[in-house]
């Protein structure tokens, strides 16, 4: 790998690559300290879901627009790795006190998920900086990789670190990843893109160049619709997985990160095959192949039933497809995208993207939580699974399917 003997490079994916690994951690960690500590049930979790997610829908417009303005956007990601690790680690101290409460979980989930918002938005442009366009699609197969590598060995640690410290003090290993993470973005070299002309007009005026953009852009707008439309109702799924894993399937903490992590070899694998499907299918094929493969094999889970190993071998199944799949379809995006977006729209079209494809997610996570106390776990499950594979049809009439090659930059 040419891109890992390049300094920049090596310490920008070595931060990523921490930092996803206590990501992971907290996503197993933060919902059991609500399941196991604090007794949620499904509206709860439907709750903490939306808090997490809601900034995204709040906060990407603006904080693109403001980004597009900012000279040296590697601050803002620095600060904001700085004070999610502080979040973050309020609670297992309150915890430790005995004054943790759901109205606590609430606020960590929102605050570090507003400070998600300026740091994603912010990291296309560091990405580019770092990574010249012919390596696009290597330099994502490195990070997706190391994302992949999280999936397997962050929700085994994690499972393992809540049997026995408790899911709370677990949370303290997301804490120090935000920390090295900060680290090696600090001693990243290379300059950033300067500011090009047409940052000047009202925000509603640039906000909607952002938008206009993205709607007019035969590539970017079914490509949008398909992600987020998987995107709604995997997070349907997603706010009631460990709440069914856990009660509804009788599934121990500990048990569900093994599985779960053992299962994310998918992830790996994906990782390693998605450069070569791309080749042969075409970047849009390969694209169009991930919305399918992502999504399908997660109607296992409702449909798991019988002894406990055959249970837990279609959790892992579903895991090991599923993560097969989002390689496929994130290593692909990830180089589609910053190929066609021109550098003077890039915070502006990175915010609205994300305004649609995570604005979805807090309102699929709420859904989920109604649906699930309203009819029952299994069957908004069910609903979930099969709408989103649904999010494939956007595609079959653009011309995304059939690209071959990384597509050029936007005019």
């Amino acid at each position: 790998m040419n891109l890992l003997r390049l300094a920049d490079f090596r310490r920008f994916w070595a931060g990523q690559t921490i930092s996803l690994f206590g990501d992971q951690i907290s996503l197993l960690a933060l919902p059991l300290v609500a399941v196991l500590v604090l007794d949620a049930g499904a509206a709860d979790m439907g709750y903490l879901g939306a808090a997490a997610l809601a900034p995204h829908l709040l906060f990407s417009l603006p904080a693109g627009v403001w980004l597009d303005r900012v000279a040296r956007r590697r601050r803002i990601m620095i600060a904001a790795d700085l004070l999610r690790a502080a979040l973050v680690a309020s609670i297992p101290l309150a915890y430790a006190l005995d004054a943790l409460t759901f109205a606590q979980l609430y606020a960590v989930a929102f605050l570090t998920g507003s400070l998600a918002v300026a740091f994603d938005i912010s990291y296309t442009t560091i990405f580019v900086s770092v990574v010249a366009r012919a390596d696009y699609v290597e330099a994502n197969a490195l990070l997706n990789g190391s994302r992949s590598l999280s999936f397997v060995g962050g929700p085994s640690l994690a499972g393992i670190l809540v049997q026995l410290v408790g899911a709370p003090a677990t949370l303290v290993g997301d804490a120090i990843s935000y920390l090295a993470s900060a680290l090696f973005l600090g001693r990243v070299q290379a300059a950033e893109p300067p500011l090009e002309p047409g940052h000047d007009g009202s925000v509603r005026t640039r906000v909607a160049e952002g938008m206009r953009f993205i709607a007019n852009h035969p590539i970017f707008r079914p490509s949008l619709l398909a992600v987020a439309t998987i995107n709604l109702f995997n997070f349907m799924f997603f706010a009631l997985f460990v709440l069914y894993a856990t009660r509804g399937l009788g599934i121990t903490p500990g048990t569900l990160g093994l599985v779960l992590g053992a299962g994310a070899v998918g992830g790996i694998l994906g990782a390693l095959v998605a450069s070569r499907i791309g080749r042969r299918l075409g970047i849009g094929g390969a694209f169009a192949l991930g919305c399918v493969l992502f999504p399908a094999p997660l109607v296992l889970v409702p449909l798991a039933e019988g002894p406990e190993w055959l249970v837990l071998g279609m959790l892992f199944a579903a895991e090991f497809l599923s993560g097969l799949g989002v390689m496929i379809l994130d290593i692909s995006a990830g180089a589609i995208i910053p190929a066609l977006t021109p550098h003077r729209l890039r915070s502006r079209a990175t915010g609205a993207f994300r305004f649609v494809n995570y604005g979805v997610r807090p309102v699929g996570a709420l859904i989920g939580g109604a649906l699930g106390s309203a009819i029952g776990l299994r069957p908004t499950l069910w609903i979930a699974t099969v709408g989103a594979i649904a999010g494939a049809l956007w595609l079959l009439p653009s011309p995304v399917p059939g690209l071959r090659e990384l597509p050029e930059e936007a005019s």
